[in-house]
């Protein structure tokens, strides 16, 4: 069940919808392959069916949701190829920005990147996944400010959308979260140090837990996931189905 929203708020409804229904999804909280009503999702959040249903055509392009006419619209499963596609893109994307952050970044940028490490830490032993996906996603956003790449920034938050499923479910199934903050730490520490070369191999190394992760995680749960694109039918079904790992190992 939706909150409702604050239509007052000043900001685009459709936009605020759009918010709410990704991190709704990126959250599990709508599974892959359940079915979204327009009507029911505006009354859960009073609002109008046609801010609902520019927000469904937005989640449609981000790959997040499929509509189909007079069927319904769906939740798409989790495409391999499509957050392998976006891992290569941040990576590309981010270890640039991430240099640059390390020449133009200022004392106040880095006095925020270590006030959100401390956050990340403080709940390292009791992670809350999205919690720690709200700090990890700062961040982020913060070294790119700080980069003075905010167009950059925009463009990773457009590529990332089935990545940060992923991300969502790998906290408590898949990767310690220990492992990411210290990454995140070897980031910061490069960044402090003005050392570009140092900043890049840790953001890189960072960016590629996720091929640790997707295997493991595309096993434990193989109904979330799928090879194809988002949102095109289903590929003809084999006698036979290879490991996850081996799957994926196939599209990198």
């Amino acid at each position: 069940m939706l909150n409702k929203i604050d239509v007052e708020s000043g900001e685009p409804i459709a936009r605020r919808v759009y918010r709410v229904l990704r991190q709704a999804i990126v959250t599990m909280q709508f599974r892959p392959g359940q079915a979204l009503s327009e009507q029911e999702i505006a009354d859960q959040l009073g609002v109008s069916r046609q801010p609902v249903r520019e927000a469904f055509i937005k989640l449609s392009e981000a790959g997040l949701l499929t509509i189909r006419p007079q069927r319904g619209s769906f939740v798409v499963k989790i495409s391999v190829k499509q957050v392998l596609d976006a891992r290569f893109v941040r990576e590309a994307v981010e270890t640039a920005v991430v240099r640059k952050a390390c020449e133009t970044i200022t004392p106040a940028g880095i006095a925020e990147l270590r006030d959100n490490l401390k956050a990340q830490w403080d709940i390292a032993d009791e992670p809350v996944p999205v919690r720690f996906l709200e700090l990890d996603e700062a961040f982020h956003r913060t070294i790119a400010i700080g980069a003075e790449c905010d167009y950059a920034w925009r463009i990773v938050e457009e590529t990332k959308a089935q990545m940060d499923r992923v991300r969502y479910l790998s906290v408590p199934y898949a990767t310690p979260i220990r492992r990411l903050i210290s990454q995140h730490q070897a980031v910061l520490e490069a960044i402090v140090a003005r050392d570009p070369v140092k900043a890049e191999a840790a953001m890189g190394l960072h960016l590629r837990e996720i091929l640790t992760s997707l295997p493991e995680l595309e096993g434990k749960f193989p109904d979330l996931f799928t090879l194809e694109e988002a949102g095109t039918p289903p590929a003809p079904k084999t006698a036979t189905r290879s490991s996850g790992r081996s799957r994926i190992a196939a599209l990198r």
